[in-house]
């Protein structure tokens, strides 16, 4: 069990130092981003035959329509049906988010319009290492739809009989995506960024990824927009107590199946719940095989504020609120991802069919970057016209400010309106 008598920020460090530092790989990426810039489709065959261990063709890098269809068919229909709810859901939360223009008039005239616009093409990145992640395909390319991109590139990596994953084709036929391709890792990143005689570059890149794809993201910022850095998978539960462990330590299990370095803890001023959650979590553990093994912490509080306290110093990812006292501190919450309130919202329904988005915020960054949502794939634009003498207006006022900045030309072009 973790101490908590440093202070909420000395211990989130202390709990934050349990996982991998992410840009231990910003080297390896540089050299991949700039091989793939480099060469092209040449390049991107050669690195996914290097790093994936599968040589591909370059007229095999894109899926085509035939294959998507016959794994939208092929998939089980119970699978089919929950990526069709989550399909609805996050689409109903997308364009609840969209905004109409707003126009404001000012004091001197003039008018000034705020427009938002869809950004015309996005890349999206579906993981396919431990495992297949068609709800990525869906948080992301139902999210850019409702948002009003255009194209939408979807990039998988292929598995060894260089075959993307059917379950990922199968989430890009249901949300009418039909550029695919087979590519993962850093350089699908650069290929989407930068762009290969195969794969057009893309405008806003977006979607969870291990370290290489982040730092990736990282690196190729600027040439394109990214979504954020969404590292590995990370759960706080924040309890006053008066909850049952079983479930949380289930929910702690749940996102420690996203790899080794998830970071999974459970904050509380309970000391026998904490308990309770680490003998669960033992238990628990030996029939379940698909759970790695993720470092667990433990930490105990003076009091239930205290713990939350210490979870907004984390801005973890996800953030469960369990137990009357925590849930009551809900409206307080300002550092996380998402959170869920109440013994029956677990953060695993967010991953899914919830209907909020699952590529959040990780590393801390919940601090000031959010979920992906219609934001990410749009802009906002000003529209301003000066009607009447609002230019004269604004040129008393705007001239001396730019003859004070040294731009005497800038002074001169207003007043030449006035």
């Amino acid at each position: 069990m973790i101490r908590h008598d440093l202070g909420p920020d000395a211990t989130a460090a202390e709990i934050r130092a349990l996982t991998p530092d992410p840009r231990s790989v910003e080297d390896g990426v540089r050299a991949i981003v700039a091989e793939l810039r480099a060469g092209g489709d040449a390049a991107l065959c050669a690195l996914t035959e290097r790093i994936d261990g599968v040589a591909l063709d370059r007229s095999a890098l894109r899926v085509h329509g035939a294959e998507l269809a016959a794994a939208a068919r092929g998939l089980d229909p119970a699978v089919a049906a929950g990526l069709r709810t989550a399909i609805a859901n996050v689409t109903a939360v997308a364009a609840a988010q969209l905004r109409e223009p707003v126009a404001v008039e000012l004091e001197q005239g003039q008018r000034v319009e705020i427009a938002e616009h869809a950004v015309a093409s996005a890349g999206i990145y579906a993981p396919a290492g431990r495992a297949a992640y068609p709800s990525s395909v869906v948080m992301a390319a139902a999210t850019a739809r409702a948002a009003g991109v255009e194209r939408i590139a979807v990039c998988a990596g292929p598995g060894p009989d260089g075959a993307v994953h059917p379950a990922i084709l199968a989430a890009c036929e249901l949300c009418g995506v039909d550029e695919v391709y087979r590519a993962g890792g850093a350089q699908a990143i650069a290929a989407l960024a930068h762009g290969t005689e195969t794969i057009a570059p893309v405008d806003v890149i977006a979607g969870p990824g291990g370290p290489w794809v982040q730092e990736a993201k990282r690196q190729v910022y600027g040439t394109v927009g990214i979504d954020g850095i969404a590292g590995p998978s990370e759960l706080v539960v924040v309890s006053d107590g008066d909850a049952d462990a079983e479930p949380l330590a289930l929910d702690l299990l749940a996102q420690a199946e996203h790899g080794p370095d998830s970071l999974v803890a459970a904050i509380s001023p309970d000391a026998d719940l904490l308990e309770l959650i680490g003998v669960a979590v033992e238990r628990l553990v030996p029939e379940r095989p698909s759970v790695a093994q993720a470092p667990l912490a433990l930490v105990r509080t003076e009091t239930v504020a205290a713990a939350l306290a210490l979870a907004e110093a984390i801005a973890p990812e996800h953030l469960q609120l369990a137990g009357p006292g925590a849930e009551a501190l809900a409206g307080e919450v300002r550092n996380a991802g998402a959170t869920f309130v109440g013994p029956a919202a677990a953060t695993a329904f967010g991953d899914y069919v919830a209907g909020s988005n699952h590529i959040l915020p990780t590393g801390g960054a919940a601090r000031y970057q959010s979920a992906v949502s219609p934001a990410t794939f749009r802009r906002r634009m000003a529209r301003v016209s000066l009607p009447g003498d609002a230019a004269g207006r604004l040129a008393t006022a705007g001239a001396p400010l730019a003859r004070a900045e040294g731009f005497p030309v800038h002074a001169e072009s207003m007043e030449r309106r006035a």
